[in-house]
């Protein structure tokens, strides 16, 4: 049995949509999603408080659609609305493992969803339910980047654990570039001058403003969730320098 303690009491975990689209080429896999969830009830059952922020891409970018002529307001609104979906999806999942779980949207539907409230979200956590944001910010032009860096400091999070499909930070795509540099550690400095595709640069201005580390890792291998929440050297780690 891993007697380990965790090293973070309570995280923000930013899934992108394609996290949830597995191998599917659209929406939710379901098999993707089950797996995530375990890996988010392992990491309750040690104590850690779990924020969420979900993003849309697996069903529809806004800034994508406005490229082929939909207003950027529109198309973000509804990139918003693509969050919910993926919200509720993972709720379902939680609960279904005992995991009590609330969905929080910066866009009021009640019927859904618990409109967000600070308080409410914090009060949340502290119960020890898995709290999932979404909606991004309730405004257009921002992304769930962005959300994540926002409500991770609303809520006191420690961390930002950015779950991909690559195991950390490289100085160029390593699918792409036989040579790429993986960096175990980088600052926020560094990641805006050398344009690493880490998160926008906006949400990694409010991180760097209030000294919120980021860790990147791979979320499609099995107990990397834990990994990180338990202190091992994985993925890649943004910090002050």
């Amino acid at each position: 049995m891993d007697s380990r303690k965790p090293v973070f009491k309570r995280v923000m975990l930013k899934l992108s949509g394609e996290a949830l689209m597995g191998q599917e080429r659209f929406g939710l896999d379901p098999q993707a999603v089950a797996a995530i969830a375990d890996e988010i009830v392992e990491v309750t059952a040690l104590g850690v408080e779990v924020a969420i922020v979900v993003g849309g891409g697996n069903i529809f970018r806004g800034m994508r659609a406005s490229q082929y002529g939909m207003e950027r307001v529109a198309g973000d609104h509804m990139g918003m609305l693509a969050t919910v979906i993926n919200g509720l999806a993972l709720q379902d999942f939680l609960e279904k493992r005992d995991t009590a779980t609330r969905v929080l949207s910066a866009i009021e539907m009640r019927e859904v969803a618990e409109p967000y409230i600070r308080r409410r979200a914090i009060r949340h956590l502290e119960k020890g339910r898995v709290v999932i944001f979404a909606a991004g910010t309730g405004n257009p032009y921002f992304t769930t980047d962005s959300a994540a860096s926002l409500r991770a400091m609303e809520v006191h999070a420690e961390v930002i654990l950015k779950a991909t499909k690559v195991d950390g930070i490289y100085s160029a795509d390593p699918k792409l570039v036989a040579d790429a540099v993986k960096f175990e550690t980088i600052t926020f400095q560094e990641v805006l001058e050398k344009g690493l595709k880490v998160m926008d640069a906006t949400a990694i201005a409010m991180c760097m403003d209030h000294a919120l580390p980021i860790i990147i890792f791979d979320i499609t291998t099995s107990g990397n969730l834990k990994r990180v929440v338990l202190g091992e050297p994985i993925g890649s780690t943004v910090r002050e320098g």
